[in-house]
């Protein structure tokens, strides 16, 4: 079959990539891949090669988004290893027999510099923003080239208004990131009402966030706290270890008691209690009724699985207020947050008490339900999408 090649430029770029891989190595094809930004361990859990050394940078690829964050990118060397990965790309282009791009603006334009063909799923692009797509210069002229033989979108919206505006084919499918929430073995035991805390996956911004999720947490009322009624899961990846989840937990007031036998570690405080679910999100994700979430590709896997998500803007660099309001134009009405202008102390107790309405809604509201679900299809797609993107680009390499 073909060798490929899989260009992307972001965390959650790097998650469709892998799954997309994942799904062209099933149809026989020899992947490998070039993430410009961060480590690229989405690949590395894939078992998709990386090309050449990767390094992950404080800002994490989201420096672009203000002034400090761009001089800390300049300080650390990111646009040097940018360009030195760019450069890589040239080298080695030749060797493959397609390019697949995930992404925005820099792989699409890296890629077409290769002057090999290329395929692109543009993740990082919809019409939901502003009702309008306006892509980035050169974006749209590299798009209209021979050289893209396939232009793949995030949601049908987008592929509507992206086939008028380049004046050629743009197809949806479905997103790929959304194939690996599928239903896990180990469901979460029952309660009544179930609150899933997603403080997203970037350090130090997780630690951050992390924080301002217990803040909240501080500010549901205890009575909510009875056996049964509300229990509170945290998604946590494993780079943040016990030792350190204990210090920031002691710091505000929170105790850590690691669990025995097969049981999870808890937080405790005061009768509050939340349960860390590591390397579980899929479990916390399909067993919540609401999602407090401080993420981005998560959210939107949230939104995919019909579950309503609760925002708390944070410091960044990531999921800041303008990111919050950005996120809530792309996954629709299903997505909440705390009326401006809250902030502090007020931020958090409007989100608390709007956690527990949402909660009650989630469960007695059959209208929120059914929003829900039509959201998801409208905003993501069905699942599967990454094995259908994958068998639209084993036909390009076939025609080739």
């Amino acid at each position: 079959m073909a060798r490929l090649l899989l260009l992307s430029n972001g965390h959650g770029e790097d998650l469709s990539g892998s799954l997309l891989g994942q799904a062209l190595k099933a149809q026989g094809h020899d992947v490998e891949a070039l993430p410009l930004v961060g480590r690229g361990n989405p690949y590395f859990e894939a078992t998709i090669p990386l090309i050449g050394r990767t390094r992950e940078f404080s800002t994490g690829g989201l420096g672009y988004t203000t002034f400090r964050g761009r001089l800390t990118e300049l300080i650390q060397g990111q646009v040097i290893y940018l360009l030195r990965r760019l450069l890589r790309l040239m080298r080695i282009a030749g060797r493959y027999d397609l390019v697949v791009v995930i992404g925005d603006v820099i792989p699409v334009m890296a890629a077409w510099l290769c002057n090999r063909p290329v395929a692109t799923y543009l993740v990082a692009y919809s019409s939901h923003y502003e009702g309008k797509l306006r892509l980035p210069w050169p974006c749209g002229n590299c798009l209209k080239s021979q050289r893209f033989k396939a232009v793949f979108s995030r949601d049908a919206l987008t592929a509507l208004d992206l086939s008028e505006q380049l004046k050629r084919e743009v197809v949806f499918v479905g997103n790929p990131f959304m194939d690996s929430v599928l239903s896990p073995s180990n469901r979460l035991p029952y309660a009544k009402r179930r609150l899933g805390l997603l403080p997203g996956s970037r350090r130090p911004e997780l630690e951050h966030n992390l924080v301002l999720l217990l803040g909240v947490i501080d500010q549901i009322p205890i009575s909510q706290h009875s056996p049964g009624d509300l229990e509170i899961d945290l998604a946590l990846v494993g780079a943040l270890g016990d030792d350190h989840l204990n210090n920031i937990a002691h710091s505000h007031g929170w105790s850590l008691v690691l669990g025995q036998d097969s049981s999870p570690a808890r937080l405790e405080k005061g009768g509050r209690q939340i349960q860390v679910r590591r390397q579980a999100f899929t479990s916390v994700l399909l067993g919540s009724d609401l999602l407090l979430c401080m993420a981005g590709t998560a959210a939107e896997q949230a939104v995919g699985m019909a579950k309503p998500v609760l925002q708390l803007p944070g410091q960044g660099p990531q999921f800041t207020v303008g990111f919050a309001e950005a996120q809530r134009r792309l996954l629709g009405p299903t997505v909440f947050c705390a009326a401006a202008p809250c902030e502090g102390e007020e931020l958090l107790r409007a989100t608390a008490k709007l956690a527990i309405e949402l909660l009650e809604r989630s469960v007695n509201d059959p209208e929120l339900r059914r929003n829900c679900r039509e959201q998801a299809m409208q905003r993501l797609g069905p699942q599967g999408g990454g094995k259908k993107m994958a068998g639209l680009i084993s036909g390009l390499v076939q025609k080739r």
